[in-house]
């Protein structure tokens, strides 16, 4: 896919966070706090940084291939996979519903373009990446594997058993991120269960690793992404902490974990789609 520039990946931001935001509320559930956050992210990613064709195959052979973890932002997921081309727009309205195939966590048993693996089940993403990425060595494809996992899902201990193999592997054309918002269902992540210093446990698993201190900023989003691309081939597989805040775009859902999973209601959907602007067409 073509390179969009950064004004363009701006413009294609707002789309996103409005097609989030009415996907959810047309529904009455569904997660929009993280999918908000994660914005920039996945439009850097898919509309300038991974070399990928929306039409679809599953191996993904010289083609960049890109995991969802934290499987329950799939909101800002299916949005970007359906305005990078691989499906309708349209198909969004059936977000959540009986028989779409836009479940609430994305799944494979439907076929949606764009979707290697079923998620949502914390913890899994990055063993699956690791696999893929290693599969990608042993067939002579040179190109990279990304991973999105949440700050929360560190609590998981499967992510660590991945971290330590891929690292002990040198798992190298790996690019693994991790949404560092902060929050997570129940509260902010240091009151459930403190993360203390990420930076330093990855370091500590063998990682190389980067910070993007501002994640809700195009520009950075797009340094950090090019920064790990360089230091991957190196011998150590590479991990982005990302730092977000969730709702970011919406001034009442900004910072809080209370949108993690909570659906705008009328009056609220108006208010925030009134501070986004449509910029490719509601759907």
């Amino acid at each position: 896919m073509e390179k969009q520039p950064l004004e363009q990946l701006t413009k294609i931001s707002s789309q996103v966070r409005r097609d989030i935001l009415r996907m959810v509320h047309a529904v009455q559930s569904g997660h929009p706090g993280a999918s908000l956050g994660c914005t920039e992210f996945f439009v850097a990613l898919y509309f300038n940084q991974m070399k990928h064709d929306n039409k679809f195959n599953m191996d993904g052979a010289n083609e960049d291939l890109f995991f969802l973890s934290n499987g329950h932002i799939s909101p800002v997921w299916y949005s970007v996979l359906a305005r990078s081309g691989y499906f309708s727009a349209e198909e969004m309205k059936t977000f959540r519903k009986l028989d779409s195939r836009l479940q609430g966590h994305p799944a494979t048993e439907e076929g949606l373009p764009g979707i290697r693996i079923a998620s949502g089940s914390l913890g899994q993403g990055l063993s699956v990446a690791t696999g893929a990425a290693q599969a990608k060595k042993i067939n002579g494809d040179d190109r990279t594997v990304y991973v999105l996992m949440g700050d929360g899902e560190q609590q998981e201990g499967q992510v660590w058993e991945a971290a330590m193999y891929a690292a002990h592997h040198k798992v190298d054309n790996l690019i693994a991120t991790i949404d560092f918002n902060r929050q997570q269902i129940d509260g902010p992540t240091k009151e459930v269960m403190d993360l203390q210093d990420l930076k330093a446990k990855w370091v500590a698993f063998g990682w190389e690793v980067i910070e993007t201190k501002q994640g809700n900023d195009m520009a950075s989003v797009l340094e950090g992404l090019e920064k790990a691309k360089a230091l991957t081939g190196k011998g150590k597989p590479v991990l982005n902490l990302l730092h977000t805040e969730m709702g970011f775009g919406v001034d009442f859902m900004v910072g809080t974990h209370k949108w993690h999973g909570i659906a705008p209601s009328d009056e609220q959907l108006a208010n925030a789609l009134g501070q986004l602007e449509e910029t490719l067409g509601d759907y």
